[in-house]
């Protein structure tokens, strides 16, 4: 195997018997791109920034070579800091699986619950924590938190982590850090201004980059539906006829709009929950777990849910609100087709929503699919942005059970009348 051939197996990685033991129990055959890539740059205790899509395995790139490295009852080792609740919950699920046969302890430390359990793991030194920034600075600053120790400091979600709203709280708790240590930075989007920051916060980092940033799945197919605004409900319905529409995330911009369409749903039958901000931390979870196991058959759900959900068989991502940051559309689509499976996201686009439409194509460097449905569609759309229907993207294919019928064919005084706008 050459220098520049990424290892085919775990086994070649140079994991531990106990981390390969792990992988095994968990069924994974061989390393994913990001893996290969990371995993081994990561041993030789190197700092990385590392790009990939949604659901490639980020996170056993990242904790693998981390638990290979802590010493059992050596106080808290490994710091992840996540930007949501639930990013933090399933990290450290993710990491208990990982860790299972050693003595290594995990706990998720995040607002919205009882300081108690939380001051216990960090008074026995639990070796690893997944933690919110907010609440493990209320934890710093009470004296609970000892960061001697750490070794690793892992930022996940980087993207998000290192932006304005949560850089301070992140060199908040830089400052409380001694000693030498390492620090990974993994995202599925590193925008410019991002990409400076990850640089400053790392010394001599490894840029592992398995896709180029915001790079979509293959195995998702995208489409925009162009609606009127007061018709978003009614086609929503109307897509979720389809029986094929098994487990579907919806997201909308507000929390008001969330709480509305869960409603609007339930009177016609459709088993929903729904997850924002406002909802207490035991209703999310339960609504998390309900949708998990198939009990409703859809989540609406902020941007809350956006990273960090990662719940197995999503047949179908909803785009109810265009998203404003294009960043946030690939992590939004990221939640179907993972780990090579496939998935279809789907985007309602009112007149209105043109702008950032226009945004989230020049920023993916290409079209995506229009298929306007007659009695759904907005009148007075730019005929030039109704003809694009017929243009697919570079992973377009028909949604499962949509087909193509429903997409527009010009006619000859359309096309004329589209020429002359060129």
């Amino acid at each position: 195997m050459s220098d520049a051939d990424p290892p085919k197996t775990f086994h070649e990685l140079g994991l531990s018997e106990s981390a390969l033991a792990a992988v095994e129990a968990l069924g994974w055959t061989e390393p994913t791109p990001i893996q290969s890539l990371a995993i081994p740059a990561a041993l030789e205790g190197k700092a990385i920034v590392g790009i990939a899509q949604t659901g490639t395995g980020k996170t056993g790139a990242f904790m693998l070579p981390s638990l290979d490295e802590i010493e059992s009852g050596g106080g808290l080792q490994v710091l992840i800091l996540c930007p949501t609740r639930e990013l933090a919950q399933q990290v450290a699920e993710d990491t208990e699986a990982l860790s299972k046969g050693t003595n290594i302890r995990v706990r998720a430390i995040y607002g919205g619950v009882k300081y108690g359990p939380q001051n216990e793991a960090l008074a026995e030194g639990f070796e690893v924590i997944a933690a919110t920034p907010g609440r493990f600075i209320d934890h710093l600053e009470r004296g609970n938190a000892k960061l001697g120790n750490v070794r690793t400091l892992i930022l996940d979600e980087a993207d998000r982590m290192l932006d304005m709203g949560f850089r301070p709280q992140i060199e908040a708790v830089i400052r409380h850090m001694r000693g030498r240590r390492r620090t990974l930075l993994f995202s599925a989007t590193m925008p410019n201004g991002v990409h400076y920051l990850a640089l400053r916060l790392t010394d001599d980092a490894v840029w592992v980059e398995a896709t180029p940033s915001g790079t979509v799945a293959r195995g998702i197919a995208e489409v925009v539906y162009p609606v009127k605004p007061e018709k978003k409900p009614e086609l929503l319905i109307h897509l979720l006829d389809d029986p094929e529409w098994d487990q579907v995330l919806v997201f909308t911009r507000t929390k008001a709009a969330a709480d509305v369409l869960q409603t609007r749903l339930e009177r016609q039958g459709i088993q929903t929950a729904v997850m924002h901000s406002d909802r207490g931390m035991g209703e999310r979870t339960r609504a998390l777990a309900r949708f998990a196991d198939g009990k409703v058959r859809v989540l609406v759900a902020t941007d809350v849910a956006q990273r960090g959900l990662d719940v197995e068989g999503i047949t179908h991502v909803v785009n109810y609100d265009v998203p404003t940051d294009p960043e946030d559309y690939v992590h939004r689509i990221g939640r179907t087709g993972r780990a090579g499976a496939t998935g279809d996201a789907v985007t309602f686009v009112t007149a209105g929503d043109l702008g950032h439409l226009r945004s989230l194509e020049l920023h993916q460097k290409r079209d995506l699919d229009r298929q306007p449905l007659p009695e759904f569609d907005y009148a007075g759309a730019p005929q030039e942005d109704r003809a694009r229907g017929g243009a697919r993207g570079r992973h377009s294919r028909s949604p499962r059970g949509m087909g193509t019928k429903s997409s527009k064919e010009l006619t000859p005084e359309e096309l004329a009348e589209l020429l002359k706008f060129n």
